[in-house]
Order: structure tokens, then sequence, then C-alpha cells
């Protein structure tokens, strides 16, 4: 089934809310709490402020989540599978240019993702900061808060490589129980003003941005705006659920977040002269209940840890989107579970981890993290506007209603990019610099690609059938000494047929290489997780065997173990000749050794590139050869494997190389003095 098609349920709703909504569903821990501190404090505000900030915010999510990403970017589906590389991926075929909105949006979500794990689970953990629980103190300073915190994100960390399929299903009752949560607070404290209300009217939206009580003027956005950056992951997570699912758990979610805002709005309008006891100000955890006040702590701090647990899994399927548009180079991907969809990436995740805690240490306090919280996702809603529009053309929607699409969103998300352009002095520059660091490996990876194969011609792939005989006989000339037994090359053979030259040039040019037999391996992997299927092809031959291997995800690193197989299989049959050893610690071995050998490519000086073309190869190759090791991806680290480089030659010669013969020179009659 169509991951689009899902149904409708009631456990498809419930595993919805534990999946999707938790990065926009932490919001409400620190949205108010960024206005009221960035208007000078609680003294500083009145009705007019909160009222206006409040329609702000609903508006904001109204029209940017519901409007934009629920009802119009959940239509833009991939296979079901949604986000700006899926999305690009459906139009990119439209206009060349398009990729750049796809790489910038794409880097700026990778980045915003290390910052929202920091500021979720340290904005929790400051709830507890100088709370007395009989005569003690637990977490008596932001010290003790930054060392639980990196605590937590250290643990949530590590845990990634186990997969997150049982704690998954945890998920939807707790988040449910914190959006109930939400919005019973948020009635709780409405019941001393009703008048609240008055906010969702437009209007209030409007003049507190004009108004002198709003000390920010328009820059508010950028607080505001905070309250809806879990929309991009919302448009992300589809393909886990279904849309059907998104809209229908939707409703209820928007309503508890707006009732919990209104709450803290009117908790703070009852408590103008309010005095923090040692700690920070949040309006969140301040209009909860004495009496509930550590139970909200450690829902909070569930629902921060869940929201992390969401966009580093997240982290973790963008980078391989990333990867298969060719916009990063290969990783190693584990699969913790029989689900496809669930994929652990190791260096990823030490890779966000660092960032996170880096993040922690550096700002220290949430309310510095907010200031920097929120640059780079507007960012991406930016690109992801761009890239609809085009997307609603290839639907063929008349270009008037496209163009007022792309006109009211842009000027929408370009006013809160100039109001959090604010935030860079501020902090914001350390996810520009992380997304500027993604973005510029993206572009070197993909248009370093695009040389390449720009100058590849069709003297690129050789016909495989073309060469068995010159294989076969050097399998069998004493002339030369023996390599290995088998001599394996983890290469793509396409069509059945076409191999990379290179290959070649690695077995008869460099140095030839005799082995009894010469395999040629390529490795699909399918969707399903635990397939085991070969296919071979001897080109009526008994040493060269081109064998196309069908693995599931979860047994792609088992290469090693399977080839050992497929040997004894085609030995039994007659396929290929016999490999009787003679000295072995096996009595009746009758499989000789392996070498595998794995080719990379290396910029030859004869290249003849110029400028921006020559920059981008040379550094995609380094990139090649600064990633992991292509034994990994294949389970080859402890076999006989070797990484060999060749060189990679494109472009057509300026002229001929040639060098003149002459004739010596006599220097018999020359006394004291130095050679020319």
């Amino acid at each position: 089934m169509d991951k689009n098609k899902k149904r409708i349920s009631a456990a498809g709703l419930l595993i919805t809310i534990g999946i999707v909504y938790g990065d926009i569903g932490t919001s409400p821990l620190y949205v108010m709490k960024s206005i009221v501190t960035g208007n000078g404090g609680i003294a500083n505000v009145n009705r007019e402020l909160i009222l206006g900030s409040i329609s702000l915010i609903f508006w904001t999510v109204t029209l940017l989540t519901t409007v934009k990403y629920v009802l119009i970017a959940l239509r833009a589906t991939n296979r079901g599978e949604g986000g700006i590389f899926a999305l690009y991926a459906l139009v990119r075929k439209r206009a060349k240019w398009l990729v750049m909105p796809a790489l910038i949006g794409g880097a700026a979500l990778l980045a915003d993702g290390t910052l929202t794990p920091a500021v979720t689970v340290t904005t929790s953990i400051e709830g507890l900061k100088n709370m007395h629980f009989g005569s003690s103190v637990p977490v008596p300073n932001q010290n003790a808060v930054i060392i639980i915190t990196i605590a937590i994100l250290l643990v949530l960390f590590s845990i990634q490589m186990l997969g997150t399929s049982s704690i998954g299903k945890a998920f939807g009752p707790i988040m449910f129980v914190w959006f109930t949560f939400l919005g019973i607070i948020g009635v709780y404290n409405m019941t001393n003003d009703w008048s609240i209300l008055e906010a969702l009217n437009p209007v209030w939206a409007i003049k507190v941005l004009f108004s002198p009580s709003n000390k920010a003027g328009i820059f508010i956005l950028g607080s505001i705006f905070l309250a809806t950056t879990g929309a991009e992951a919302l448009y992300s997570d589809v393909g886990h659920v279904g849309k059907g699912n998104i809209r229908g758990s939707w409703p209820y979610v928007f309503l508890c977040l707006t009732l919990n805002y209104l709450g803290q709005g009117v908790w703070i309008l009852q408590n103008p002269n309010y005095q923090s006891h040692g700690g920070e100000l949040n309006p969140f955890f301040e209009a909860v209940p004495d009496d509930l006040r550590l139970f909200a702590i450690i829902l909070a701090t569930i629902a921060a840890i869940i929201a992390s647990q969401a966009l580093i899994t997240g982290s973790f399927t963008l980078v391989s989107e990333a990867s298969g548009l060719k916009f990063l180079p290969r990783m190693n991907i584990n699969y913790p579970t029989t689900k496809h969809g669930q994929i652990y990436i190791p260096s990823v995740n030490k890779m966000i981890c660092i960032a996170t805690i880096a993040i922690v240490i550096f700002f220290r306090t949430s309310e510095h993290m907010e200031a920097a919280y929120g640059l780079s996702i507007t960012v991406t809603m930016l690109m992801t506007t761009l890239l609809l529009f085009e997307y609603l053309g290839s639907k063929h929607h008349p270009l008037i209603l496209r163009l007022c699409f792309l006109l009211a969103f842009g000027f929408i998300e370009g006013m809160f990019l100039i109001s959090s352009l604010t935030k860079f002095m501020h902090g914001g520059y350390v996810t520009v610099l992380i997304a500027g660091f993604i973005g510029v490996i993206m572009f070197i990876w993909y248009f370093g690609n695009k040389v390449r194969d720009k100058h590849e011609g069709a003297h690129t792939y050789v016909r495989l059938d073309e060469y068995t005989d010159m294989l076969t006989d050097l399998s069998h000339d004493d002339d030369y000494p023996t390599y290995a037994t088998n001599l394996v090359y983890m290469a793509k053979v396409k069509y059945n047929k076409f191999i990379k030259r290179e290959i070649m040039y690695s077995i008869l040019d460099k140095r030839p290489k005799r082995a009894k037999a010469y395999w040629f391996v390529t490795v699909n992997i399918t969707n399903e997780p635990f397939t085991a299927r070969y296919a071979v092809n001897t080109y009526g031959t008994k040493n060269v065997i081109n064998v196309q291997l069908y693995l599931g995800f979860k047994k792609q690193t088992s290469v090693n173990v399977y080839l050992r197989q497929i040997v004894h299989d085609l030995i039994k049959d007659g396929t290929i000749e016999a490999q009787p050893q003679d000295y072995t610690t096996t009595p009746g071995r009758k499989v000789g050794d392996f070498s595998f050998v794995i080719v990379n490519e290396a910029v030859s000086p004869l290249t003849r590139l110029k400028g921006f073309e020559k920059v981008m190869l040379k550094a995609r190759v380094w990139l090649q050869n600064l990633s992991s090791n292509p034994a990994s991806w294949f389970g080859l680290e402890y076999t006989d494997t070797v990484v060999e480089q060749v060189p990679l030659i494109l472009g057509k010669p300026r002229h001929n190389l040639h060098i003149k013969r002459v004739a010596p020179r006599d220097y018999s009659n020359l006394k004291n003095k130095e050679f020319d």
C-alpha cells in the first residue's frame, strides 16, 4: 500500500500525535517567555501587547502550518514521502536552478535540528531550578541545569543505535497526554478572564506591530515564529503516518496549543508584579498550579526528549535522501529494526551529538538559545515556498493562483526572515555557520558529480563480455604470479554487461592481476529486510562471473559470507572451476582465498579542466576520500580488502605531450665551468 494512502484510524491518529508534532508541541515552553523577555520583562507588558502577540501566534500557525503545510504541501508527496528533498525530486526536471533552493533549504533544516534538542531539553530542566524538595534544592544553579541537560542528551544520542520501535510505541500516548495537559492548563487559566478570546481577532495582530507597547516593533516576529518552527518537520514526517492521519489529528493539536497560549496570556496579565525566586521567568511553568508543577516539569522533559528524538531520526532520513539525490557522499547506514524507514547513521549521530552539546555549553541558558533559534528554519520555509510554486505549476494550476501563493507566503516568510536576522549577532550566526558548512559540502558533492558526469563520455564504460577471453587467458597464464584465487570487485555492472573502464584498467593495466576467478559483484538493496537472492552470468566462461546480489536492507553488510556460499554452489554444479586447497587448516576445503578490491578515483595531472570545474572536481574527490571507508558499506572491514586509486582523466588535452630526443653533449673540453 502506498504510504500516502494510509487509512485514518484511532491508532494512526495516536501514532501521528507521537511522531509528527514533537517540535511544534514543545513551542509553548518558550514562545511567550521569549516575547515577554524581548519586551523588557513582565513589568513592561500590557493587555494590548499580550492580545496582539497571541493573535500573531494564532494566525501565524493558521496560515503557515495549517494552510501552507497541512492543506497544500501535504499534496506534494513523492511515493508517500514528504520534505524539501522529496519535493525537489518532484520538480527538478522543470528547471536546473531549483537545485539551489533544495540545497539551501536542506542545509538550513539540518542545522536548525542541532538547536532544537538543546533548547527544548534545557528549557524543561530550567523549570527545576531552585525548586525545593523538602529541605533540599537538587538544581540550585544554571551549571546544574547544563550538567543534567548534557547527561540527558548523551543518553538520548547513545540509544539511537538500538532503534526506536519499542520507545516509539509509547510516544503517541505520552504526547496525547502532553497536548491534553496543555489544553487543560490553558482553560484553567482562561476561567479567570474569558475576554482573552479577543486575541483571535486578527486586528490585534496588525495593531500590535505598530503599537508603542510593543518595544520590539516588527522584530517581535522573531519570537512569534518560534510557534511554528515544527511545520517543516510535520511535512517531512508524512511518509511515516500518511497525510490523512496528519489532517485528522492536527485540529486537536492546534486547539490544545491555542488554549495554552491563551491561558499563559491570562496569567501574564494577572501577575504584572511577579518576581521570580532566583530563576528565570517562564510563563508556561508559572501558569501551572503549584501542586502540578513537578508533574508539568517531568512531562515537559519527556515531551522535549520525544521532540528531540523525532528531529534526530528526521535528520537521518534527510541525510539518506540527500545521498540518494547525490547531494551528500554515501554513508554507512544501519537498520536497527525490520522497518525500512527506521535508519541509524553513526557518523551523523556523532556530529549532531557534538554540535548539540557544544550549543548547550556555548549558550548556557535557554534564553540565549531562543535568541538564535528559528533563523535557519525561516530560510528553509522560503525555499519550500519556491519549490511548491513550481510543484503547483507541474499540476497545471493557473499562473495567477500560483503567483498569489508565492507572493502571499513569500511576503509572510520574508518578514519573519527579516525579523529573525536581528538574532544573527545574538547567536544566530552559529546555526548560519553550521548551515553554511553543510551547504558547502552539498554544493561540492552535487556540482562535483555534475562536472565528472559532464566530461565522462562513452569511453567511461566498456562491455564486460568483450574482455572475457583476455581475463580467461590471464587466469591460466603461468608467467604471472597468482594475485588471489578469487579476485572480487565491488562494482556495479549496468544492464548485465557494462562496467566502468577503470575496473578493467585495475586488472589489466596497473599490473596484471592473475586470479582463478574474477568476480564482479553488484549489490542491490531491496525494501524488504531479509531478502537474500542472487543471479549469476558467466558469459560462457568458467572464470568471469557477474554476480547480482539482491539483499534486504538488514543484510547488506554480509557480502563476504554470501559470496563464499555462492562459490560453493557454482563449483558444485560445475559453473566455475574447482578450487582445491593443498595447504589449509580446514580438511576438505574446496574454496580458495578472496581478495576484495574497491576502486576509488583520483584526479590525474592529465585532467584538463579549468577554474570552477577543476576546483569542484578536486574538492569532490577529496570529500570522497574523507568519507567513510567503502569497505564498511559491504561489511568487508575484516577481509583482505584493497581500496585502489585509479586516475580520473577528464577534458581534452590542449596538445599532445611530446619530448624531443637530442644527442648527448660533450663536456670533456669544459674546465672549471658549471653545467648549464
